[in-house]
Parts: structure tokens; sequence; C-alpha cells
């Protein structure tokens, strides 16, 4: 029974003795496999079963004052190759080359780069994106081939205040306008993770509560000043302005006075930031901000409140116009080069009349107008939240001839922005008072809360406010009875200046024959001021007097803001309608000697224009354009057929623009090109 029982006993204890050095190995082999080879197993696992991953958030939306989305982000697929995992390029190439819409040698190429990582395309879109899905898994090409999130900009607009926006390039950089000035904002956040995934690219173990949401403060929301529908009339009556005058360029911009926030701001020509690639970069430039001109008469109205304010002339002040005066060998003479006789200072602003302003210019003195030219903001950039600004161009005082002084008072001898010029024009309208102009109302958080808020910057007082006043009433004589005649809408007290300025050579040296910038630049209603406007028309085809082509531009932008914004008429007796008035409109520049100067072109008379002539009359070898803009294909093909002339259509929808300007006589034949937009 011992026997059995110390037989049994040591049976268990070698069986322990087993099991303990069986447990001896297995912590052993533990230890090793953890403390000796764990890092190297652990990178093992790591790269067979885990990659990085890089999680993009949306970039910051871009907003109007009301809400209205102008740019906004989506997350899209971006295609990318391991070119260490690609057995055969050749075949690769040729399966993925009509999915994305390359060439098999530009695939080839991006393999031929070699390490673990390559892009094919950025950006996919959602077609492309399951069109390759489906080559992956048909072909099994998971093993070089993958996506990554990336954010891409969109701008539901189209071409809407292009200039202002800007755009974004591939790696969310802002490259112009708001999404450059403030990229730091905006920008998408990109956070670098690693997740372990299974075979079939799923996120396995903790990876499978990775979070790929936002995080932190970034991808601000941008909420400017623009109002999308000012923004929509303005950019809407440009487009029929340059079918009309043909010109180079146009700008505009609409301002509140009361508050310097800019409700509109345009150019033409623009361009789609969706396809920004697709335009001359010149294209991209916002000329409201980074393109200087000489104002010519517009200018006057500065000029007038300088001497006003230090007591040289008064409204009613007597003036012998002699018709020309000479300054320094220049002889500067009236728009008509005539005289207009005994006249008062108020009817020198009303008929914009060079010799007044010269004289009186001149005994302002060089200090004086610098002075004010600077008190009303030019000189110097306004600090608005746009890249590029310009400064503009200014005299030093004591650098100032005779005849620097009396052309800088009719406009010339100046440089200035267009930005400048309605900032100027809005002191007026605002007592005299400058504010700093703003096209950022707002900054909000990715959470909602506001992170900045813009409000009203007083810079200075320009004038007096009594000054000021008498000022306001001469412009608004320009615009009832002057020179700004078609700038008028019935109902409504306009205040405001034209001008046509003779355009600068681009080397500086006299300007350039034939070539002339037409401007108008005022605000309403007089009254209570609440938005102000300015448009500038670079080398226009025909016609081109400001009051004749840029006033009647913003006649037409401003009634469909009053009706717009519900502001309602004047107390005053009604107006003229800027339709009904068919007289030419003279301005004092374009008129000194001395300067190199430029001939009239023949189909136009610095005088009243010529009685409209109908279609019966012309020769019978003669035609007259027809005006297409806003008329469809159908009905612009019976307008040239009834006026003679060949037509030529260029996309679809509605007018746009035309090759040959509204009213130009030609050969019976000539062929119009003309340009469609849906």
């Amino acid at each position: 029974m011992k026997k059995d029982r110390a037989f049994v006993q040591g049976r268990i204890t070698r069986l322990v003795m087993v099991l303990l050095g069986l447990m001896g190995v297995v912590v052993f082999r533990y230890g090793w496999l953890q403390l000796v080879q764990g890092s190297e197993l652990a990178e093992r696992m790591r790269w067979q079963v885990g990659h990085d991953y890089s999680v993009q958030s949306p970039r910051g939306a871009i907003v109007d004052r009301n809400g209205r989305e102008l740019a906004v982000s989506t997350m899209t697929k971006s295609l990318f190759v391991d070119p260490n995992h690609v057995e055969n390029p050749a075949q690769l190439a040729k399966d993925l080359a009509p999915l994305v819409g390359k060439t098999e040698q530009e695939i080839l190429e991006d393999i031929a780069v070699g390490g673990g990582f390559s892009w094919v395309k950025r950006r996919l879109e959602q077609s492309e994106y399951e069109a390759i899905r489906v080559l992956i898994r048909e072909k099994g090409y998971a093993v070089c081939l993958g996506f990554r999130d990336e954010a891409k900009r969109y701008y539901p607009n189209d071409v809407l205040a292009a200039n202002v926006l800007g755009f974004v390039g591939t790696d969310d950089k802002g490259l112009d306008g708001i999404e450059q000035a403030l990229d730091r904002y905006i920008k998408g956040e990109v956070t670098e993770s690693f997740i372990y995934a299974d075979t079939q690219d799923r996120p396995i173990l903790e990876s499978i509560f990775s979070q790929h949401g936002y995080q932190g403060d970034k991808c601000k929301t941008i909420q400017l000043t623009i109002d999308s529908a000012i923004q929509f009339i303005v950019e809407q009556e440009l487009d029929r302005a340059m079918a009309e005058n043909s010109p180079l360029a146009i700008t505009c911009v609409a301002m509140d006075p009361r508050t310097g926030e800019i409700l509109a701001m345009a150019n033409r020509p623009t361009y789609n930031p969706n396809r920004f690639w697709d335009y001359d970069p010149e294209v991209w430039k916002n000329r409201a901000v980074s393109y200087i001109y000489e104002p010519g008469s517009t200018f006057k109205a500065v000029v007038a409140g300088a001497l006003l304010q230090e007591g040289i002339v008064a409204p009613n002040q007597p003036f012998n116009d002699p018709g020309y005066v000479t300054f320094s060998g220049k002889k500067i003479q009236n728009w008509n080069g005539a005289s207009f006789g005994y006249v008062t200072f108020a009817d020198v602003v009303k008929q914009s009349l060079n010799t007044g302003f010269a004289i009186f210019g001149y005994e302002l003195g060089a200090e004086r107008l610098i002075k004010y030219a600077r008190l009303f903001g030019f000189g110097e950039p306004t600090g608005i939240e746009l890249p590029g600004e310009e400064y503009g161009i200014l005299y030093s005082p004591d650098e100032m001839v005779d005849s620097d002084i009396a052309t800088m008072a009719i406009g010339q001898s100046i440089a200035v922005t267009p930005l400048q010029l309605i900032t100027a024009f809005c002191a007026i309208a605002n007592d005299g008072i400058l504010l700093k102009p703003h096209i950022v109302k707002s900054i909000k958080n990715a959470n909602g809360t506001t992170y900045s808020e813009t409000h009203v910057e007083e810079v200075r007082r320009t004038i007096d406010s009594a000054t000021d006043k008498t000022l306001v009433g001469l412009l608004e004589q320009v615009v009832s009875t002057g020179g700004g005649r078609k700038a008028t809408v019935r109902g409504y007290r306009i205040a405001g200046k034209t001008g046509t300025a003779q355009k600068v050579n681009e080397d500086g040296s006299g300007y350039t024959e034939g070539r002339y910038i037409a401007s108008f630049c005022g605000f309403a209603p007089v009254e209570s001021p609440q938005i102000a406007l300015l448009i500038v028309i670079d080398d226009p085809y025909g016609s081109f007097y400001g009051g004749q082509i840029a006033a009647p531009v913003a006649s037409r932008i401003f009634a469909q803001v009053f009706r717009y914004q519900r502001i309602e008429p004047s107390d005053a007796p009604l107006g003229i309608d800027a339709e009904e008035l068919d007289e030419d409109v003279g301005e004092g520049d374009a008129s000194i000697q001395g300067l190199p100067q430029r001939e009239t072109p023949k189909e136009v008379t610095p005088a009243a224009p010529a009685p409209e002539v109908h279609q019966e009359q012309l020769a019978t070898d003669a035609a007259r354009v027809p005006n297409f803009y806003g008329k469809s294909i159908r009905e612009s093909a019976r307008l040239a057929n009834e006026a003679g002339v060949n037509f030529a259509a260029e996309g679809s929808g509605f007018a746009v623009s035309q090759s040959i300007g509204a009213g130009a006589i030609v050969d019976k034949g000539t062929t119009v090109k003309v340009t469609f937009s849906p």
C-alpha cells in the first residue's frame, strides 16, 4: 500500500517537474519574443497589416452677407500607386489610362518615380472612383493602387465674384483672392494616423474606434460683406456693357458709404474658378484693387471739396471761362475746345470745365492739393482684406511744376485704384468722414461661434460737415442737369461725377492715341446714401465719354438695387430716366496740349452725337449692327438677317458679348461673332 502511494507520488512529482519545465520554456520563449525580438516583430506586424492614414478636414466655406454659399469643399478620393508592388507596369497603365483620362505613357511615368508612393490623379470624380474600384477588385490591383481622402473646392455660382473669391491649388492652398488672403483661417487640417486593417482594407483592433472627423479649431467659415443678389445685378450689367461697348475691360465696385462694406466687386473679362487653369493668368487679377489709372474728371470731386474747404471758391462765385489756359507750356482746354463764358463755380463742376479746375487748382497749390488727396485716402492702400492691393501714384509737392498742379486738378498726373476712388466718394457721401473699406464681415469657428467680426472703422475726417453738404449739392447737380444726366433714375436723387481720362502708355511716356478710360462714380439717395457705385470702362470701342457709356450702366444698376433693397423714392420731383436722354454729355478731360495728343476716332465726335440714323437711311451697301445682348440664338439670327449682316454663334443660351459693338455701321455681309452663355 505504501509502495503504491510512493509510486503515485513519484509520478505526480515527475509530472509536475515536466509541467514546470514546459512552463519555463514558454515563459522563456515569451520573454524572448517580447523583450528581445519584440520591437522587430511589432514592426513586421505593423508593416503587414497596417498603414499610415492621412485624414483631411474640408476647407472652410465662404458665404455672402446673407449666408449664401460662394465657395464650399467636399471630400473626394485621390488615386495613388505603390511602384514597389507593380508587377506589370505596361498592363496596369493600359487598364488604368481610360479610367482617369490620362495616357498610358503618363501613368508609366508616375510608376517610374519609384518608391512606395506616387500620385496618379488627385480629386477623382465619383464616376472615376467607382470605375477604378471595380478595376482593383477584378484585376487584383489592391497591392499597388490605393485611395486617399482629399478636399475638393467647388464654386457653385461659377463666375460670380470670381476675382474676389480667387481659387485653390491642388494642395488645398489658396492662390488668389479671399482664398489666398485668408488661407490660414479656412485651410483644411490634415491629421496623420495609423490604422490596422484586414486584407480588404477594413479597420481592425483599436482602429475600429479611430476618430476621423474634424479635430481642432481650423476650417473657419468666412462671411463676406458681398450681397450675391447685388453682385449678380452688377455682373449682368457689366456683361451688357461689354457687348455694347467692346472695351478692353470693365471694373465695378458697389459700396455702402455708411459702413465701408463692399456690396459687390466685379471685373470683365473674368473666369470660372472651377476651371481657373483654362484662363490667362492676367484675367485672374482683381482690377478693383490691383489696377491703377488716371481717374480724370471723377477726381475733380475731391479737388472741389478741397477748394470749398480752403475758401478759395464758393458755389455761386463767378468765373470767366477763357476756353483754354497754359501752364509750363502745356495748353489745357475744355472738352469741346470752346469757352463757356461767364459761369459760376457750380457750373464749372456741373460742366466739368478743365479751365476752371486748372486755374483754381493752381491757386490751391501743390502742398494743399497733395494734402487733400492723402486725406481722401489716395497714395496708400486702403487695407482691404484682399491680396495685391496697389498704392497708387502721387507726386511729392516739392517735385511738382505748374503744369503738374494744373493737370492733377483735372484728374491727370495722379494714378489711383478703383477702390481708392470709390472709398473717397463714400467719404463725401458720409458727411466727409473716411471709412476703411471691408469685404469680410465675420469669421466663424467650425462649431459656429464667432472668431472675429468686422466693425465700422473710421479713418479720419476729410472736410468739414458744412463743406461736405455743399459739395454733395454740387455733385447732385452734375447728375440732375450736368454731365452725368444719364446716371439718373426716375424718382431718386443721385450725386456723382463722370470722367473720361486719356490712357497712359504702358511705359509711362505720354498717352496712347485714341485710347480712353470712361468712368462714373456716385451715390444715392442723396438724402440718405445707402449705395455708392463706381464704373470704370477701359478702352471702349466707339463712344468714349463717361457720361455717355459709364453713366447709363450706373443708372441701370442703381435702379435694380433700389428695387432689391426696397429703397423708397426721394421726396424731390421725379427726375429723368437715363434711357430718355439722347444729347451728348461732355467732360473736361483729354484736352491738354503740349502732351502727346490723340485724334478722336472717326466714328465719334466730341460734340453732340449725330442724330439717330434708321436702317432705311443707310447707304445701300451699309448695315447697322444690331444689339444682340440677352437674345437667344434664334432671335439673334433673325436680327442679323434683318440688318443685313452675317451671324456666327459660339456657345449656347443667351448672348453675352458680340465682336462688333451694337449700332456700328459696317458693310453689308460683315460677319459678327456673338458669344452665348447659359
